[in-house]
């Protein structure tokens, strides 16, 4: 760690309940990316890589600060987004606590590294910074991301405002490392929306951290000089044309969708479940995940107060899917809309293939490539599918 004359304070390691729901709060005015910085400091991070890409930029700078005061104990800047996921691929595997971070195109062009990282059991957390992705260039708020990480295996949290920022990333390295979980998380938040609007965070203490990540408790060897013959996986998966090969490789591959499903206990504990429903008994239901989640529980409050029987769930995690609680939360609605910031509309997707009676279910609105969702535009389209179907 560098010596630049800066007085680090004594630090207190405390568990991931006590951080999330017991220790004292001091209030802070931060954006997103002040936010997701402000609990990498906390998470007692080993290595810290990143690529600046807009609108995720800040997080690298910050971590660099971090860095510099010697409260992470690594880091540096790649020389493109697969170098990054390459790098914290690397070091996660070698038995250390990962944090790294990108937005939109990075998410792209590294995605042949991040779709690795479940196969390799490495509980690192990445933050997805939500932006348009493809042609025309846009460097404007979508979660189209999202739909290109559903299947990669990784757990996902889908973050309505900074306070979630904060609070989830937390969660994710508590439940990313717990021995029977041990895959990545993705804490993806949409760009600017998030990440650069400024609300009130409430922070534990700064010299609160959690307890360093220990390799030994793993349930795949760490990848160092000590551990011996070096292995990606605890069973050496030979890549030919055999039943055997054939059989241990989609073993390992249920093994990690298995290992995500086991997260969910945990996911309930540090941070109440993956849903928050309100007015469950309601007439018509909004159904939202991130920052349609937080325009959508405007509209919902204006809808009640204009007399419609109207209640709100937010999908806080995406992966696993929390097909009960949704399945439950929808089974007396008349009407549900789901909106979205993304033009090809995978959260409808995923609620209509569990939830029966499609009809029910109008996929949208949806804004993207920048657009804002006012929740008027929710309210609009409200009015005219319940004087449609009535």
């Amino acid at each position: 760690m560098p010596d630049i004359g800066v007085e680090i304070p004594a630090r207190t390691v405390v568990t991931a309940e006590h951080m999330l729901f017991d220790a004292p709060r001091e209030q802070r005015y931060l954006i997103g990316n002040e936010a997701v910085a402000e609990a990498v400091k906390r998470a007692n991070v080993d290595f810290v890589v990143v690529y600046p890409i807009t609108p995720q930029s800040e997080v690298s700078h910050l971590c660099g600060d971090l860095w510099a005061r010697g409260l992470i104990r690594d880091y540096y800047r790649g020389e493109d987004e697969l170098h990054v996921m390459v790098s914290a691929m690397g070091a996660a595997t070698g038995g250390v606590r990962v944090f790294t971070a990108t937005s939109g195109p990075g998410t792209m062009r590294a995605m042949e590294a991040i779709s690795c990282w479940p196969g390799y059991r490495l509980p690192l957390v990445c933050a997805f910074m939500g932006r348009g992705v493809g042609t025309p260039a846009n460097i404007q708020p979508d979660s189209v991301e999202i739909a290109y990480l559903l299947e990669t295996g990784m757990i996902i949290f889908h973050v309505e405002n900074p306070q979630d920022f904060f609070d989830m990333t937390i969660a994710a390295y508590a439940i990313a490392e717990q021995p029977e979980v041990h895959v990545p998380v993705a804490v993806f938040a949409d760009g600017f929306f998030v990440t650069h609007s400024r609300e009130v965070v409430e922070l534990p203490p700064e010299s609160e951290v959690l307890a360093r990540y220990d390799p030994a408790v793993a349930p795949v060897p760490a990848m160092d000089m000590e551990t011996v013959p070096v292995r990606m996986a605890r069973d050496c998966l030979v890549i030919k044309s055999n039943f055997i090969s054939y059989n241990a490789n989609a073993s390992w591959q249920q093994e990690v969708w298995a290992a995500q499903h086991r997260a969910r206990k945990h996911i309930n504990r540090l941070m109440g479940g993956s849903v928050e429903v309100l007015h469950p008994d309601a007439e018509i239901l909004l159904v939202a995940s991130g920052s349609a989640a937080a325009q959508a529980r405007v509209a919902m409050q204006e809808a009640r107060r204009q007399g419609l029987d109207v209640g709100f769930v937010k999908i806080k995690v995406i992966r696993p899917f929390p097909e009960r609680e949704v399945v439950e939360a929808c089974k007396k609605a008349k009407h549900i809309l789901i909106p979205e910031f993304n033009m090809n509309g995978w959260l409808a997707r995923e609620v209509k293939s569990r939830v029966d009676n499609n009809s029910r279910i109008f996929a949208g609105p949806r804004v993207f490539a920048g657009m804002t969702m006012p929740p008027e535009l929710i309210l609009d389209e409200m009015h005219k599918l319940v004087g449609a179907r009535t």
